[in-house]
C-alpha cells in the first residue's frame, strides 16, 4: 500500500474518534455529591464537643478537665465550671471544695442526677441535698396535684401561672424570660423532671409548663446553678431551639472550665484503658504458668487391684507402716524385747541377771557364739543406720530369736 492511502486511512480514523470524543463530552452533566462519613471519632469519644467549639467562636476561654485536682489551680472569680460528668462516687470533702471554690465568687453549674426520697430526707446528691434543692418526677407532681383537687371537691380558679399554662403554645419547652425582653428563649429539657428550691434560695429559674428545669442561686460571693439535665448541650442537641444561647448566657463574661468527670478511675480501670495488650500479655503467662504448674511428673500409676490376698504384700506394708511411725530404734527394740520374753520364759529370773550374764544364757540356751549375741543384744546407736547395717542388725536378731 502506498503513502498516500495510509494517510487517507490514518486521517480518518482520527476524524472519528474526535468526533466522537465530542459528542461524549457534550452528554457529561457534572454534579456534587456529599459522602456522610459521620462523627469524627473526637466528636464520638466527646459528647460535648461542639459545646466547646460554640463556647470558643463566641470568644471565651474554654479549657477542660479530667477531675477535680483542677481547683487547686483554677481561681474562682471570673471562672465557670460546668461540672457535666457523673458524680456517682463523688466524696462528701470533693463536694465541700466545690461549693469552697464556688463561694470565692466562681460559678459552678452542675446537673441534678438523683430523685429525692421523702422518707430519707435526702436524695444522695451531695450538692444537690447540700443547697436544697430537691428533684422529683413531673408525673408525680400532676399526681399530687389531681390528689389535691379531688380532695377539695371543686377545682380552686386558676391563677395566672395557670393560665400562662393553659396558653401555652410550646407546653414541652422550657422559657427563660429575662428583663427588658418582650419573648422568651426556649429550650428544649426533658419535662419529666422538676427542680424544687426548698429553702427558698432561687433568685432565677426556668421552667416549662408544669415543671421547673433551672434553679440559680447565690453561694457565699458566687453561683451556682442547678439543671434537670444536660444532654440539651450534648452534639446532636446543642443546634436545637436556644440550647446554645443558654450555654453562652450562662457562661459569658467568664472563663469556661468544662469538667466531664468528678472522681477519678480506679487503676484497675486505667490499665485496662491504657494497657490492654500488657494486660492480655500477663494473663497469657499466667494461665500458661499454672499450666505448666500443674503437669504431673511422670506416667500415672494404675490403681491398684482390689483383688489383691498375698501375705508378703501385706507384710512389707506393715513394716513399711511401723518403719515410718517407729523409726528404726522402735523396730529393732522390739525384736530385742521379743527375744527377752523367749528367754524368761525358758530361763526363769533371766531379766533379773546382770547384762553379761544374760548373754551366757543366751548363748546356752541358743548355741551360738559369744559375739554372735553381743552383736544382736548390743545397745543401739543414737545415729541412722544406713540400709545394709540395718539389714545386718535384723537379721542377727532374727537368728537369735529363731534359736531360742
Amino acid at each position: 500500500m502506498s503513502l498516500r492511502p495510509r494517510f487517507l486511512i490514518g486521517t480518518t480514523v482520527l476524524l472519528l474518534l474526535g468526533l466522537a470524543l465530542v459528542y461524549i463530552v457534550g452528554r457529561l452533566e457534572p454534579y456534587t455529591e456529599t459522602l456522610e462519613h459521620g462523627p469524627s471519632p473526637e466528636a464520638r469519644g466527646n459528647p460535648y464537643l461542639a459545646a466547646e467549639h460554640f463556647l470558643r467562636k463566641q470568644g471565651l476561654d474554654v479549657n477542660r478537665a479530667d477531675g477535680l485536682e483542677v481547683l487547686d489551680r483554677l481561681p474562682s472569680a471570673g471562672h465557670t465550671l460546668l461540672l457535666l460528668g457523673s458524680r456517682e462516687r463523688m466524696t462528701p470533702r470533693q463536694a465541700d471544695r466545690l461549693l469552697d471554690w464556688t463561694s470565692r465568687g466562681g460559678h459552678l453549674l452542675f446537673i441534678a442526677e438523683r430523685l429525692y426520697d421523702e422518707d430519707t430526707g435526702k436524695s444522695g446528691d451531695l450538692l444537690a441535698d447540700r443547697l436544697g434543692v430537691q428533684q422529683y418526677e413531673s408525673s408525680d407532681l400532676k399526681e399530687d396535684a389531681e390528689g389535691e383537687e379531688s380532695a377539695d371537691g371543686d377545682a380552686a380558679p386558676a391563677d395566672k401561672d395557670g393560665e400562662r399554662a393553659e396558653h401555652d403554645p410550646f407546653p414541652e419547652l422550657t422559657k427563660l424570660y429575662l428583663e427588658n425582653e418582650r419573648a422568651p428563649a426556649y429550650v428544649s429539657f426533658d419535662t419529666g423532671f422538676h427542680l424544687y428550691d426548698s429553702q427558698n434560695r432561687a433568685h432565677a429559674w426556668a421552667n416549662s409548663a408544669h415543671a421547673t428545669h433551672m434553679l440559680q442561686l447565690n453561694q457565699g460571693d458566687g453561683v451556682v446553678t442547678v439543671l434537670t439535665d444536660g444532654w440539651i448541650w450534648q452534639n446532636n442537641e446543642i443546634d436545637q431551639y436556644d440550647n446554645a444561647w443558654l450555654l453562652w448566657y450562662l457562661s459569658q463574661d467568664s472563663a469556661v472550665t468544662l469538667l466531664y468527670r468528678a472522681e477519678r478511675d480506679s487503676l484497675a480501670t486505667l490499665l485496662g484503658r491504657h494497657f490492654p495488650e500488657a494486660l492480655v500479655a500477663l494473663g497469657l503467662l499466667l494461665i500458661l504458668s499454672l499450666w505448666h504448674l500443674g503437669q504431673r511428673q511422670g506416667p500415672l500409676q494404675a490403681p491398684a487391684s482390689l483383688a489383691r490376698r498375698q501375705l508378703e504384700e501385706h507384710l512389707r506394708g506393715s513394716a513399711d507402716f511401723r518403719l515410718r511411725h517407729s523409726g528404726q530404734a522402735g523396730l529393732l527394740q522390739g525384736l530385742q524385747k521379743d527375744i527377752q520374753r523367749r528367754a524368761r520364759h525358758r530361763h526363769p529370773g533371766f531379766e533379773r541377771l546382770p547384762v553379761a550374764d544374760q548373754w551366757q544364757v543366751l548363748g546356752r540356751l541358743t548355741r551360738l557364739p559369744p559375739s554372735a549375741i553381743s552383736q544382736a543384744m548390743r545397745p543401739l546407736p543414737k545415729q541412722r543406720l544406713n540400709a545394709a547395717e540395718f539389714t545386718r542388725q535384723v537379721a542377727h536378731l532374727q537368728t537369735l530369736r529363731n534359736a531360742l
